[in-house]
């Protein structure tokens, strides 16, 4: 049985975990999911992932799992080489601590302006199986939010070729899709944010970014 992964090609979520399952060389079934006919709020779906979400990696056993750091765990221990999570216990410590910022302040960010403003998302302004109304205030502040994170970025990047440590890690990959995603809602790095481009024109150039 091989490895079966649930995407969606152009959500941002399923496209993090294809890229670091590329960069680790990792082949799987691919399965797509339609999100624009919500086929994962279907029973079939359910039945793979209640949370209806996805990524999702059914692995060879049958162990579902529905979370990127999930997958990224697990490709990590699936196959060592090369280490996205960092390999010393600090650079451990690192990658961990600017992918939950990247996350936190920059895909949470924009979601929050994508889901409380788009029409298509009326009622489904969180993802899962429950519904919930959109709040505008929260995509007015979400756009206020993601100003202050590429500001904040860039200063990180500045003399790096890497968020985190000095090697790509999974925190490069957040990052990469972060910046694509915020094309959604019509907003990207300033030209002010040098630093933050030569790195989003570095991290794109890479095979897996395709993926």
């Amino acid at each position: 049985m091989s490895l079966v992964f649930y995407d969606c090609t152009p959500a941002p979520s399923p496209r993090r975990a294809r890229i670091l399952l590329a960069e680790k060389g990792i082949e799987y079934e691919n399965v797509q999911v339609d999100l624009g006919n919500r086929e994962q709020l279907g029973e079939e779906y359910q039945k793979i992932n209640p949370f209806c979400t996805v990524p999702a990696l059914k692995l060879e056993d049958g162990t579902v799992l529905t979370e990127n750091s999930g997958i990224a765990a697990f490709a990590e221990a699936y196959k060592p080489d090369p280490p996205l999570l960092g390999s010393t216990p600090a650079e451990k410590g690192l990658v961990a601590t600017w992918n939950s910022k990247v996350e936190g302040e920059g895909l949470a960010a924009i979601a929050e302006v994508l889901r409380n403003s788009s029409k298509g998302m009326q009622d489904r302004a969180i993802t899962g199986p429950v519904n919930y109304a959109q709040l505008p205030e929260l995509a007015e502040r979400g756009r206020q939010r993601i100003e202050n994170f590429f500001n904040m970025l860039n200063v990180r990047l500045k003399g790096r070729d890497f968020i985190a440590i000095d090697t790509f890690s999974v925190a490069d990959i957040t990052g990469l899709v972060v910046l694509d995603f915020a094309k959604w809602i019509k907003t990207g790095p300033k030209p002010e944010h040098e630093d933050l481009k030569r790195w989003y024109d570095a991290v794109s150039a890479r095979p897996s970014a395709k993926a």
